[in-house]
């Protein structure tokens, strides 16, 4: 694959084509380093918390919004949902995140993202997805990061399957 892009690449400067700007190869080239977003267990409000509070020191940030996804304890046929097992394919999800990280970084003018999503059983009542976008203003930080839930929720190779309290099971549709 870099191979085919090293070629492309080689083609466009020597035409004159400005294959830079194309969405692949700044996925590609992109200076920053893949983030994993992912953590073993439930998330924990205290690292929330002081997420949260590490910002207070960055005074050129007006605006901050989060979501916190929390497992809920749904009746499904009559059966109540005790715990989610969130499985991945990590290594197409960290890079499928990291364009959608490029992307959302290139739409909205943030100073920050944070994305944290949960692998393994996470019972009911507690966290399994934490995004926290930070910017100048509300609205860039609010817009980004509904676009991230989205995007996530739709993109991610991440499964969850539905532990019930008879200890049966069924995999999770991706809502």
């Amino acid at each position: 694959m870099k191979d085919l892009f090293l070629v492309l690449f080689l083609l466009s400067a020597t035409t004159d084509r400005i294959f830079v700007n194309s969405r692949l190869f700044k996925g590609f080239m992109s200076d920053r380093k893949v983030k994993n977003i992912f953590v073993d267990g439930k998330i924990d409000p205290a690292f929330i918390a002081e997420s949260i509070a590490k910002h207070s020191s960055q005074t050129g940030i007006g605006g901050h919004s989060i979501f916190m996804g929390q497992v809920r304890k749904d009746e499904i046929n009559g059966k109540f949902v005790s715990a989610i097992e969130f499985t991945a394919h990590e290594a197409l999800a960290l890079t499928q995140m990291h364009q959608i990280r490029a992307d959302i970084f290139e739409k909205y003018p943030l100073h920050c993202m944070h994305v944290h999503h949960s692998l393994g059983t996470i019972n009911a009542g507690e966290i399994c997805l934490f995004v926290f976008t930070s910017s100048a203003h509300r609205k860039p930080a609010t817009d980004a990061c509904t676009e991230i839930v989205e995007r996530l929720k739709a993109e991610l190779p991440i499964w969850g399957k539905e532990i019930f309290e008879d200890d049966t099971h069924q995999w999770k549709q991706n809502t």
